[in-house]
């Protein structure tokens, strides 16, 4: 069995019971799976999961700002010029470590407006998304472990 095997193995049962349950505790699932792709794309492990977090969030503040900005400005190009200066920061925050992973600034920004600016489902739905996807890389290297041994299991993790 491969690592990849075993991410789709635990993946599949920890989004599977997510997407059955969801609903019932009122997390917006779309954000949250969104939120573990994010995760994923950032890397994995504890690092991507900080980074995903914290540049996702980042994201929810600046659709904040485009969103209370343009309850303000009532002109033409209005929200060109505002998404240009959302955008522009999104990329310029990038310089700083901690928000360096500018997908997940548009990540953040994009699943707050397709949440209508619901800012607080939002967030709780990235950061339970974040949380999920870190668990399932930690259930995917306990199934790897499972099946392989400890040098094979080694080798493969880190490819």
């Amino acid at each position: 069995m491969s690592y990849l095997v075993s991410i789709g193995i635990s993946a599949g049962i920890i989004a599977g019971i997510f997407a059955q349950y969801a609903s019932a505790i009122n997390i917006v699932s779309w954000v949250s799976f969104v939120a573990i792709a994010s995760f994923f794309a950032a890397g994995g492990k504890k690092e991507g999961l900080f980074k995903a977090l914290s540049a996702n969030l980042s994201g929810v503040v600046w659709a904040m700002i485009i969103f209370l900005v343009l309850g303000a400005w009532h002109f033409k190009f209005a929200m060109t010029i505002i998404v240009l200066i959302a955008v522009i920061g999104m990329c310029v925050q990038a310089g700083w470590k901690v928000l360096s992973f500018i997908p997940g600034s548009f990540i953040g920004c994009g699943a707050t407006f397709g949440n209508n600016f619901d800012w607080k489902a939002t967030v709780i739905a990235i950061i339970v998304g974040g949380v999920l996807g870190y668990l399932m890389e930690l259930g995917a290297n306990y199934i790897f472990k499972g099946f392989f041994s400890k040098k094979e299991a080694s080798n493969q993790a880190k490819a």
